[in-house]
C-alpha cells in the first residue's frame, strides 16, 4: 500500500461501530493532499513524520492530527522522498479528528496496521453520525471484514441513538 493509504485507512475510523461495508467508503483513486508544518524522513528507520497542524484529505474524507508517522517496509523506500515504498503502518498522534460528509471520529491516537488490515483509535474515542453518538476508550476495526469493536477500558461504552422524527428518512 502506498502513501495513498494514509487518509484512506484512517478515514475508516469515521465509520460507526455498526456493520457497514468499509469497501464502499474507499476511493483509492482519489489524490491525497497532506499539509503540515514540517516533514522529516528518517531513511535508516523507514519512517516519515509529518509534524504540526497536519491536515490530510482524500476525496471527501479529511483527517487532522498533531503528527502523522508513516512507517514503510524495509528496503522499499525506492524514491528520494522516502515515501515511494510500501506502507506497513500509519500512526496519527494527538488530537486525531476524522470526518466524512456523514460521520466523524475523534481520539488521541489512531493506528492503521496495513498487514493486519486493522485500524485502532484510542483515548477519549467519540464517533458521531448525525445526532447518534458512541463513546469509549478504544475502537478496533477490521477493514476487510467491516467488523468493529469498541470497549471502555474497564468502564462502559456509551451510546446515544436518536430515532428520526416522523416523516423524516435517515
Amino acid at each position: 500500500m502506498r502513501l495513498a493509504g494514509i487518509v484512506l485507512g484512517l478515514a475508516l475510523l469515521a465509520l460507526p461501530a455498526a456493520a457497514q461495508s468499509t469497501k464502499d467508503m474507499l476511493d483509492s483513486d482519489q489524490p491525497i493532499e497532506i499539509n503540515a508544518d514540517s516533514l522529516e524522513v528518517q531513511q535508516d528507520q523507514q519512517l516519515a513524520v509529518f509534524r504540526g497542524n497536519v491536515d490530510a484529505s482524500q476525496g471527501r474524507i479529511k483527517l487532522k492530527a498533531n503528527e502523522l508517522r508513516v512507517h514503510y517496509a524495509d528496503g522499499e523506500s525506492g524514491g528520494a522522498d522516502g515515501l515511494s515504498g510500501s506502507i506497513r503502518r500509519i500512526d496519527a498522534v494527538g488530537e486525531v479528528f476524522i470526518w466524512s460528509p456523514t460521520e466523524t471520529a475523534q481520539g488521541d491516537l489512531g493506528i492503521y496496521d496495513v498487514g493486519a488490515k486493522q485500524i485502532t483509535l484510542t483515548g477519549a474515542v467519540v464517533l458521531t453520525r448525525g445526532q447518534n453518538v458512541l463513546r469509549g476508550k478504544r475502537l478496533v476495526m477490521n477493514t476487510e471484514t467491516g467488523v468493529s469493536r469498541m470497549d471502555a477500558g474497564g468502564g462502559r461504552v456509551k451510546g446515544l441513538f436518536v430515532p428520526p422524527k416522523k416523516g423524516q428518512s435517515q
